[in-house]
């Protein structure tokens, strides 16, 4: 039984981060997540949840992020992604820019907001969006079952826009096992063979 491991990175770590510290009774926990081994980690917890503890092999990490290019921490972001975590055996980052997210209006005149209306503040309202991740995840967990690249593919997200992928995929005889964080993503985990609970991995953090 071969299986792959896609992740939506922010998804995953963000996610990851919110519970981490709900759980911690922090504020703003941010989580050390092991990258290098966290593919074979939801390889394995997946083969957990098919019976099959024993008698499979993992195929790869196959993870989709994206980076804001006109930020420090964006650019040095985008270049760990580039010189370390693509380079890890087994992994396959896809990478894309962050763009500017249309301003808020006003309600009533329906101009751009374009400063913090608070008189203790005014900074400029500056926001990023992703572009494309979603499609890229989705296409690529189609071209590679339909490539008969993996029998089982673990998805490691809570985004319900993959429902139509998981379905398309699954009629291909694959099955999908979501990595979720319940009851977050329950319509995508309903439409998955099955799913597990990342927080109950003891491994996710690195030592």
């Amino acid at each position: 039984m071969r299986i792959a491991v896609f992740v939506d990175y922010w998804n995953f770590q963000l996610t990851l981060n919110e519970r981490l510290s709900a759980l911690k009774k922090v504020q703003d926990y941010r989580s050390k997540i092991d990258w290098k081994s966290l593919g074979q980690t939801l390889c394995a917890s997946a083969a957990g949840v098919l019976g099959h503890t024993a008698g499979f092999s993992y195929e790869g990490s196959y993870i989709y992020t994206s980076f804001n290019p006109v930020t420090e921490d964006g650019k040095k972001y985008r270049n760990w992604v580039t010189t370390w975590l693509d380079r890890q055996p087994g992994v396959n980052v896809e990478i894309r820019e962050r763009k500017p997210k249309a301003l808020p209006k006003c309600p009533a005149c329906h101009k751009e907001i374009a400063h913090c209306p608070h008189a203790d503040c005014g900074q400029p309202i500056v926001a990023t969006i992703e572009k494309g991740i979603d499609t890229l995840l989705a296409t690529d967990l189609i071209r590679l079952a339909v490539s008969n690249s993996y029998d089982v593919a673990v998805l490691a997200s809570l985004d319900a826009d993959m429902i139509p992928a998981v379905d398309f995929v699954q009629t291909l005889g694959k099955k999908i096992v979501q990595a979720g964080f319940p009851p977050g993503g329950v319509d995508l985990a309903t439409q998955c063979w099955g799913s597990f609970d990342v927080m109950k991995i003891n491994t996710i953090e690195r030592s």
